[in-house]
C-alpha cells in the first residue's frame, strides 16, 4: 500500500482541487490565527463542500477552545482533527472524531510523551521556537524510526519537499507524509507543479 499524503495549509479552492487532482488523500485546514495559512471557518466550509466525498478533511488547531473545535467540526464537516499545541491526552479524545497529536521533535527526549496520547495517529514535526508547525525545517529522521515502535500510524512532517520525500519514506516508512511549505510559492499559496511532483514522488517511493 502506498503512503498516504496530506497537503496542509489549504486556503483556497484552486489549490484544494489541484491537490486532489494530483492524488492527495488528506487536505489540512489551519484554524490557528497566528499562522500565515489560517483560514476562516466559512471559507474552509465552502472549499470542503466542493471536494470529492472520500478526501479526508483535517482541521489543524493549536490550543483551541473546545467549543471552537466543535464549531469547526460542524461547520466544515471535518473528519480528522490535528492538535499542534499543548493539548492534553484527554482533550484530544473528547470530540468523537479521528484525531492526530502533533509532536515537535528536537531530540530523543521528546519521544517520551508520545505513548501517553492514544490518538488515532501521531504527527512528528521539527521543533522550532518560532512556530508550532509549517516551518519548512526537518528533524532527525532516525527519531521518527524509533517512534514507529510505539504502535500507532506515523505522519512524517517537517522540511519535506519533492526532492527528499522519497528518501524520507524509504527510510522512515511512515503511514503518511504531511507537507505545507515544501509545495508553496508563498505561505498559503501552493505551487501546483511542486504539488504534483511531491505526490508523484511520494506515491512511487
Amino acid at each position: 500500500m502506498s503512503v498516504k499524503v496530506k497537503i496542509c495549509g489549504i486556503t483556497n479552492a484552486t489549490d484544494a482541487n489541484a491537490a486532489v487532482k494530483s492524488g492527495a488523500d488528506v487536505l489540512g485546514f489551519v484554524f490557528c490565527p497566528k499562522s500565515p495559512r489560517c483560514v476562516a471557518l466559512d471559507v474552509a466550509a465552502g472549499i470542503i463542500r466542493a471536494l470529492p466525498p472520500f478526501v479526508v478533511k483535517a482541521g489543524v488547531f493549536v490550543d483551541a477552545k473546545e467549543n471552537f473545535v466543535e464549531r469547526a467540526v460542524n461547520a466544515c464537516g471535518l473528519n480528522l482533527l490535528q492538535f499542534h499545541g499543548h493539548e492534553s491526552p484527554d482533550y484530544c479524545l473528547q470530540f468523537g472524531v479521528m484525531s492526530i497529536k502533533a509532536f515537535r521533535i528536537r531530540d530523543a527526549g521528546f519521544l517520551d510523551e508520545i505513548p501517553s496520547y492514544k490518538t488515532d495517529a501521531w504527527l512528528l514535526d521539527a521543533w522550532s521556537p518560532a512556530r508550532p508547525g509549517g516551518t519548512g525545517e526537518a528533524f532527525n529522521w532516525d527519531l521518527a524510526i524509533r517512534a514507529n515502535q510505539f504502535g500507532r500510524p506515523i505522519f512524517l512532517a517537517g522540511g519535506l519537499t519533492p526532492e527528499n520525500v522519497g528518501e524520507a519514506i524509504r527510510k522512515v516508512r511512515p503511514y503518511a507524509v504531511d507537507v505545507s511549505s515544501g509545495v508553496e510559492s508563498a505561505p498559503g499559496k501552493k505551487d501546483h507543479r511542486k504539488l504534483k511532483a511531491f505526490l508523484d514522488a511520494a506515491k512511487s517511493a
